[in-house]
């Protein structure tokens, strides 16, 4: 295998830990960027940089904020007794573009995947109970992660806690997304549809 000077091979390594980037694309990466006008990898470094220092995870719901608590933890005019559990912090920003739920959120940080070391104590699921234990005005919890095996298997985990509580749980509809065929929908989906079907 070819040698690289240092510089290049550890900036290699440091591209190939992103999710999706094998060696071959990370080298092309840092290809691409010696290519740049200096003045540009020095703004690039210096917001890698800012965004290490600048960026904290909200102490209420574990998103990224530049403050201790995020923009919606702390709008007042948010309403406080619905709470949705995302995976991410960026599925906030697309159920936000909605424009369709004013509730707040919380973080799980990902979902159940034992294999990859991903177990309740890893992902918030204790700190999902703790906020439930000490916030008695939520009355609706709003389990919106992916319909994946592992989305599903939290799903699962979170509700057969919560089944005992008084209080709504709910997750989000399934079915067929707009522009899709019904010839080329699975079952699964086409199934979720017609149980989810609404009255015209």
């Amino acid at each position: 295998m070819r040698r690289f000077p240092e510089p290049i091979s550890n900036l290699v390594a440091a591209f190939s830990a992103l999710p999706g980037v094998g060696p071959k694309t990370a080298l092309r990466y840092v290809y691409y960027l010696l290519k740049q006008p200096k003045s540009d990898l020095h703004t690039m470094a210096n917001s890698l940089r800012i965004l290490c220092e600048k960026i904290n995870t909200c102490d209420q719901c574990y998103t990224y904020t530049e403050d201790d608590r995020c923009p919606i933890c702390i709008d007042s005019q948010r309403n406080d007794s619905i709470l949705c559990v995302v995976e991410e912090s960026r599925d906030i920003s697309t159920i936000e573009a909605t424009g369709k739920y004013t509730g707040k959120y919380l973080v799980l940080g990902g979902t159940l995947n034992p294999i990859e070391g991903m177990t309740p104590d890893v992902i918030r699921i204790k700190e999902l109970y703790n906020k439930l234990e000490q916030e008695n005005d939520i009355t609706e919890v709003i389990l919106a992660l992916s319909p994946t095996v592992y989305g599903e298997t939290t799903i699962l985990y979170i509700s057969k806690y919560l089944k005992d509580r008084q209080m709504k749980v709910s997750r989000l509809a399934r079915g067929l997304p707009v522009g899709a065929t019904i010839e080329f929908a699975d079952e699964v989906t086409l199934g979720d549809a017609l149980s989810s079907r609404k009255q015209i």
